[in-house]
Order: structure tokens, then C-alpha cells, then sequence
């Protein structure tokens, strides 16, 4: 298998209605994406592929090429006395569950009705329509 190229690029990630979702400017650190490892989805990576130090892409993708569609499995009714009682539960509050090996599971709270708490694990971004903007810093060969 031939050496395939890192790409370092910030990165910023726009909703349909144009506001950012996430930008690495924020931050200030460039992300990395690594080409042939199958960390990317297919539809991404035909759109970086290529790319070279100094080039501005802008491109949208379909939830299943992007942070896949939603999951209903993986939306959750839970007992409100799960929660710590000084944590706000409200619509849009993200918490954070214990994940296997202590990974931490983000978790956004979509209704509280009564003792009765919904909590959406999907990634914040599925099942969202979203345009990339990339910058490439950098294209580092392996």
C-alpha cells in the first residue's frame, strides 16, 4: 500500500442555516486528517484528497458521508435522580456519561417531563447536513 499523505487544516464546520457548528480557529490548533486509514468517510476523503499547502476547499456533505444519520437506539429515557442535584437539566444542556475503557460519552438533553430525562447520545452533528471550509497548513507525508 503506497504512503498516504496528512492533511493539517483548520477547519470550520457550518450548519445548513450557516451559522458554525465548530471551527478550529477557536482553538488555534489545526486538525489532522489522515488519508487511507478509514477514519474518514469515502465522500470525505474524495474531497480532500489532493489538497495542497496554501488551498481554501469548501465542500457540504450528507449526514451519512459527515457524523452519520441520527440513531434512535441510542436516545435514552432516564430517572431524573440519575442526575447530580446541582446539574441544570434542561433542553440543550450536553452531559457526560462514562464510556467504556473511561472514555467519556457526551450526552445532549433533549426534554425533561417531569422525574423523566431524554438524553440523546448521538455525536451533537448527526444527522446534520453540514458544509466543511478548509484551510490546508500543511501536508505532511508519511
Amino acid at each position: 500500500m503506497p504512503n498516504m499523505p496528512s492533511i493539517l487544516c483548520h477547519m470550520n464546520i457550518l450548519l445548513e442555516d450557516g451559522s458554525t457548528a465548530d471551527s478550529t480557529r477557536a482553538s488555534g490548533k489545526p486538525v489532522r486528517f489522515n488519508l487511507g486509514d478509514e477514519s474518514l468517510s469515502p465522500a470525505f476523503e474524495s474531497e480532500i484528497k489532493g489538497l495542497k499547502q496554501g488551498d481554501k476547499h469548501s465542500f457540504t456533505l450528507q449526514p451519512e458521508d459527515a457524523f452519520g444519520v441520527s440513531n434512535p437506539d441510542a436516545i435514552h429515557h432516564m430517572d431524573k435522580s440519575r442526575f447530580p442535584t446541582d446539574l441544570t437539566l434542561e433542553p440543550g444542556v450536553i452531559v457526560s456519561f462514562a464510556g467504556p475503557g473511561g472514555s467519556e460519552i457526551p450526552g445532549i438533553v433533549r426534554e425533561v417531563l417531569g422525574d423523566s430525562v431524554t438524553v440523546d447520545l448521538n455525536h451533537p452533528l448527526a444527522g446534520q447536513v453540514l458544509t466543511f471550509e478548509l484551510e490546508v497548513e500543511q501536508v505532511l507525508e508519511q
